[in-house]
Parts: structure tokens; sequence; C-alpha cells
């Protein structure tokens, strides 16, 4: 005859068993607040699950910080958008192996007043260089993110010093895409934003695109397995598997297929 003693340890474990079984198998991505805020997640990881059974957990940050968050074992994946960082990340041990994954592209917004003339330019390098010339007010992100990065190097090819222009017509905001296109209306200052991004930016009042289709615009996204030599904590067989499906004729289609008001937001391109 069990003991009341026994009838609950064996209670206990039953339970334990169960949730231990019943627990879902997940992921960890580090990527991008591009992906996050154009609402790409949000469309694509539930179908991922539906599949796969696989639960992906996102942390939306900046690039550099994503990198950073990656090196420090905090992920199985890395998703985002500044090829020379991820090459300097695989390159360093940190990932397997770099994959394209989709591309999109950056533009230049800014007042329909537009302050600066640049409005229906295609040389983004001139326009900073007038923004610049006209001391007209630039908000940038100021946050190591791809965008920002992106941002950087045209200033660079343009011969800006914005250090020194810093608190002057040149302000950083130190914040993700989704804030720094608030405070560039609330200032009425232009800024550069990844199209995704922009396209699902709710507050875009008398703001539009001034600047866009200049080849150093192009903004590609890439996708790394978390090396797991360096940190043995990585789901590599999971992560492979959300790589494999996100670059498969599949993933890729439904990648291209993601439209919000008609306009498509990303434009797949694994293995091209």
């Amino acid at each position: 005859m069990m003991t009341k003693t026994s009838i609950f340890g064996a209670a206990l474990l039953s339970i334990l068993a169960t949730g231990a079984s019943a627990a879902e198998p997940s992921i960890l991505v580090q990527s991008t607040t591009s992906t996050q805020n154009s609402g790409f997640y949000d469309y694509i990881l539930p179908i991922y699950k539906s599949e796969t059974g696989v639960t992906v957990n996102v942390v939306a940050v900046g690039t550099g910080q994503a990198i950073k968050n990656a090196q420090n074992c905090d992920a199985d994946v890395l998703l985002v958008h500044a090829r020379a960082a991820e090459e300097k990340f695989v390159d360093g041990g940190f990932g397997v192996a770099r994959s394209d994954l989709m591309y999109n592209d950056f533009v230049i917004v800014g007042p329909t007043a537009d302050p600066a003339g640049i409005d229906g330019g295609k040389d983004a390098v001139a326009a900073f260089e007038t923004i610049a010339d006209k001391k007209t007010l630039f908000a940038s992100r100021g946050d190591d993110s791809g965008t920002n990065k992106a941002e950087l190097r045209l200033w660079e090819k343009a011969g800006i010093d914005t250090e020194a222009a810093s608190g002057d017509w040149y302000r950083a905001t130190g914040s993700g895409m989704g804030a720094t296109l608030n405070a560039s209306v609330g200032m009425g200052a232009y800024t550069i934003s990844d199209r995704a991004t922009w396209i699902s930016f709710g507050n875009k009042g008398d703001y539009k695109i001034t600047v866009e289709g200049d080849p150093v615009l192009f903004n590609q996204y890439g996708i790394i397995l978390v090396n797991p030599e360096k940190c043995p904590s990585v789901k590599t067989d999971l992560g492979q598997q959300f790589i494999d499906w996100l670059t498969s004729p599949h993933g890729q289609q439904l990648i291209n297929d993601f439209k919000l008001d008609g306009k498509q937001l990303f434009f797949a391109n694994a293995n091209k």
C-alpha cells in the first residue's frame, strides 16, 4: 500500500514528466529593429511554428548590439543587415556561415516643405552634401545599427564630419528606427530609414520620401548560425532548420508574399 508521501511523490514526478514532454522546442534570434518594426516576424513566425512546432523568440535591437549579443552566446541565429560586420563575425569564428536572405533599400525622408531642396533626387551622397551645406536638421539613429552604419558611410563619401556637427544641425537619437522617425517628424529633420519600416510607420504626418533609387542605398539582410564551438549552448539543429526553412524556395516565396498596403517590403535573394 502506498503512503500519502509516496503518492504525492509519484504525482509530482508525473507532473514534472508531463511538463518536460510538453515543453516546446524554441530558438533565440538576435535581429534588427527593422524586421521587427515592419511586422515581418508577426507575419512569418506563426507560419514557421505551425509547420515545425518550433517557437522563435526574437530580440530586436540595432545590428551592432545584435552582433555583440550573439558574440556573448545570447543567440542561436543572427539576422542583421550590415554585411561587413556580418563577415567579420563569421571570420572571427562566432558564426558558422553567412547566407544572403533578402533585401530592400534605404530611403531619405523629410518634410514636404523640403528645406534642403533635395526632393526627387536619386544621388544620396549629393543629398547629404546639400543637407550639410545648408545645415538643415538631420536625425541620426546613432546606435551602431545597420541603418546607422549605412548612413555613416554616406557621410564619409560626402566628406562630412558629423562629429563636428553633432548637437548643431546633426542630431543623434541613440534610438531605434521608429523612435528616430518620430523624432525627425517632431523636429522637422531629415533622416534615413529602411523602406520596410518607413512603409509601416504610422506617424508620417507631412513627411515623404525625398531621395530614393541610388544603388548605394541597397540594403541586404544576412542570416548566420552562431558557432557552437564558441557557444556550446547553441541549438545547432534547430537553428540550422530555421535558416534552411527561410532560404528554401518555400521560405523565400513567403518573404516575397509579405506586403503592407499592397507594397512588398522585402525581396528574397538567398542562393542567388
